[in-house]
């Protein structure tokens, strides 16, 4: 009987070994996919810097073909997230965050190879557009490798932090993209030149100059990473999340939030390109993307302090107005537009959709936690037993919406360029498109007051 307390202690402590080791490995894991999660963002997002530079390099496209090049990533990207979510758990999270990375030399150098030559089909930069979205597939495993690891998760938190930094990846290709192209940087190992409107360009920089980053991280999360038992489990029990009515609600947020984010960081520089030609404004086009992801940790700190429902309200309140204001200053009508209101006011739209997406992801926690503590006292056990089962279980479900809610938010990232270049396409101007986007902008405000925010809401946030 005497060594009854000496099992139990040893039994705790190793229990409390394994818990330190498994946050340890969490924080090494979102350490060592951090270079991997910035690159699959900068490869989700090169043809929209790739695009504006085809034209004075001999490709001979229509506005509407080269915004579907800067739609198709996304389209691609939001419908591999689902798939790969089911290849985590199989293949564990160092072997798909490293084989995951390496996938993305195939439209690295794919597209090295293509842009060397104007007289390439459209057709295969359309199949290379579609592989530059093996990078937006990717974010399926970065939102599970910024989840705790055996440690609690307090109600309202979320991954938010380790995503929002990711997201400088856009603004880093469409700042490096047309330095790249205005130097030969591999010599003759880069091939030759083409002949731009302003002298000789490389646009097969714009592929190659990832490669050797793309390799570097993928051998740095193959030996840097750990596998977490955790996650090779979680999926499975995740599958509840698809008949949750909350489940689909968060998904349209999402849409109205990281899908404008990722959506005009891919058509914005197109559209500035075809609305103000005569204006040299292209190389500002990082600035909307870079504002964004600086918003994020913003959104989820005041998500935080005052209630991630009334933030999200504020945050597509802003949108809208900011959407407004740039219809407003589009030229048209005989007049050449505000072009430093345009600027501005897209740049609050980004800076609102950082910041709501972060306050999105923080609703998660909240709603499926309280969702099933709501259901505790009816569950067989004592009342800490049964608080412990409901709380294990919403984090289970809250973890699987985080990733199915980011993967139908990926695809605004189809629907906006895809919307301006039709809009552009059939009245030579993107405000149809702008007009549209304010009514969605405006029923995700009403869906989040009513559920979410509102006194009385059925779940306050």
């Amino acid at each position: 009987m005497a060594a009854m307390p000496l099992i139990h202690h040893r039994s705790a402590g190793q229990r409390s070994l394994r818990a330190r080791f498994g946050r340890s490995a969490a924080w090494r894991n979102r350490c060592w996919a951090m270079p991997s999660l910035t690159l699959s963002f900068a490869v989700w997002m090169l043809w929209s810097a790739v695009v504006v530079q085809l034209p004075g390099a001999g490709f001979h496209f229509s506005i509407n073909q080269l915004f579907w090049l800067t739609a198709l990533p996304a389209l691609c990207g939001a419908t591999l997230q689902i798939a790969y979510a089911f290849a985590v758990p199989l293949l564990g999270g160092r072997r798909f965050t490293a084989l995951s990375t390496a996938s993305l030399l195939l439209p690295a150098l794919g597209m090295g190879w293509a842009l060397q030559n104007p007289d390439t089909s459209y057709e295969t930069l359309v199949a290379l557009a579609l592989l530059c979205g093996l990078g937006g597939a990717n974010l399926t495993h970065s939102m599970a490798s910024n989840l705790p690891m055996g440690a609690s998760w307090p109600q309202g938190s979320a991954p938010g932090p380790g995503a929002g930094l990711g997201t400088l990846g856009v603004a880093l290709a469409q700042f490096v993209v047309p330095l790249a192209v205005g130097v030969e940087i591999f010599g003759a190992l880069g091939g030759a030149p083409q002949a731009g409107v302003q002298g000789l360009v490389w646009l097969q920089n714009a592929g190659y100059i990832w490669a050797p980053l793309i390799a570097g991280s993928a051998v740095a999360a193959w030996f840097g990473m750990r596998d977490l038992a955790d996650s090779k489990t979680r999926f499975a029990e995740q599958a509840v999340i698809f008949g949750r009515k909350h489940t689909w609600l968060m998904g349209c947020l999402c849409l109205g939030t990281f899908g404008s984010f990722i959506g005009l960081s891919a058509g914005l520089p197109l559209l500035m390109q075809s609305q103000l030609p005569h204006h040299e404004l292209l190389q500002l086009a990082w600035l909307g993307p870079l504002l964004g992801a600086l918003a994020w940790p913003l959104g989820g700190w005041l998500a935080q302090r005052h209630g991630a429902g009334r933030i999200t309200c504020w945050c597509f309140a802003t949108m809208v107005l900011g959407t407004a204001a740039a219809l407003q200053c589009l030229p048209g009508s005989g007049q050449g537009g505000n072009v430093p209101g345009l600027l501005g006011a897209f740049g609050v739209v980004f800076a609102a959709s950082g910041m709501g997406h972060a306050s999105t992801l923080r609703m998660i926690p909240t709603i499926f936690l309280t969702q099933r503590q709501r259901l505790a006292p009816a569950l067989p056990g004592s009342q800490a037993q049964a608080q412990a089962q409901a709380t294990a279980a919403g984090q289970i479900e809250a973890a699987g919406v985080l990733g199915l809610a980011g993967a139908i938010g990926a695809y605004g990232g189809f629907f906006i360029p895809k919307s301006l270049g039709t809009a552009i396409a059939m009245t030579g101007s993107p405000a149809a498109a702008l007009r549209v986007f304010i009514v969605f902008y405006l029923s995700c405000l009403a869906l989040t007051w009513w559920h979410y925010s509102r006194r009385h809401a059925p779940m306050p946030c």
